[in-house]
């Protein structure tokens, strides 16, 4: 049975694989635009900063160097029930100066389209094993009425041992704040 997480809250990962899936609905927009949520990665090292450009996965660059961060595709819609988007996890392939991997959701041209987190219902983020069993899960029930990317967890590692921590937090520059804050 998976264990639910509130924001904040740390469970230990002891599996070496898994797939990190993201989830989220729209509610009707009044910009009359699409939503078009996006799943990034940022692999970070002990100095708080990606270990270099090719450590940033996203939809344009979907594999970390040593392929132990994997993203599956862009979902465009976020239609449909389940994920929306997949990250595959590796940990035995992990370099060793990776101490952090976060997972970040931003809205694809949020300030042109007029649309923020306010407009997005039911977001997740879950942790299933090669079994495809849940074993973690955390959603976000805060109205992030001003952001444009949220930060829904990490993953991190402390003496040797990897932690999912549920982290639910916002800013409303977009994905350019994660960047700025991570390269």
């Amino acid at each position: 049975m998976a264990i639910n997480l509130e924001k904040g809250q740390r469970q230990q990962i002891s599996a070496p694989k898994f797939t990190v899936g993201l989830g989220w609905d729209n509610n009707s927009s009044a910009t009359g635009e699409a939503f078009d949520l996006d799943a990034s990665v940022f692999i970070i090292g002990a100095n708080g900063k990606i270990l270099s450009d090719n450590h940033f996965v996203y939809y344009n660059n979907l594999k970390s160097p040593d392929e132990s961060v994997i993203h599956t595709g862009d979902n465009l819609t976020g239609d449909g029930d389940g994920d929306d988007e997949k990250i595959l996890i590796d940990l035995s392939k992990i370099s060793a100066d990776v101490v952090e991997i976060s997972f970040v959701v931003t809205i694809h041209q949020a300030e042109a389209r007029r649309q923020n987190f306010g407009q997005i219902r039911n977001s997740f983020m879950r942790i299933i094993d090669t079994n495809n069993t849940e074993l973690v899960k955390y959603e976000l029930d805060e109205d992030f009425s001003i952001e444009t990317a949220v930060e829904f967890g990490r993953i991190y590692k402390r003496n040797n041992e990897w932690k999912f921590e549920a982290v639910g937090s916002g800013m409303k520059g977009g994905l350019q704040d994660f960047l700025s804050k991570y390269n």
